[in-house]
């Protein structure tokens, strides 16, 4: 009858349970910065390629005319070596 007077032993222990809910929020929080940062390099990535991706040479000095070619070869001086 102690429980009905407000006597008695309490309820159950929880403090275990809020550790564990409080370390799930605290890894959920941390993956979802990890996504965020994920996207936000993404965008800065795409940015800056539109904004210098035609900018670079493709060919090289050694072909300044493209209509005539290549007269270097790479890795051989022509003596089969």
């Amino acid at each position: 009858m102690g429980g009905l007077i407000g006597g008695g032993g309490g309820g159950p222990d929880m403090s275990g349970q809020i550790r564990a809910q409080q370390e799930e929020n605290a890894r959920l929080k941390q993956q979802a910065d990890d996504e965020r940062r994920d996207l936000a390099e993404q965008a800065a990535g795409r940015v800056a390629s539109r904004r210098r991706g035609g900018s670079r040479m493709l060919l090289a000095d050694t072909r300044l005319n493209p209509e005539t070619g290549v007269q270097q070869t790479l890795g051989s001086n022509g003596m089969g070596v």
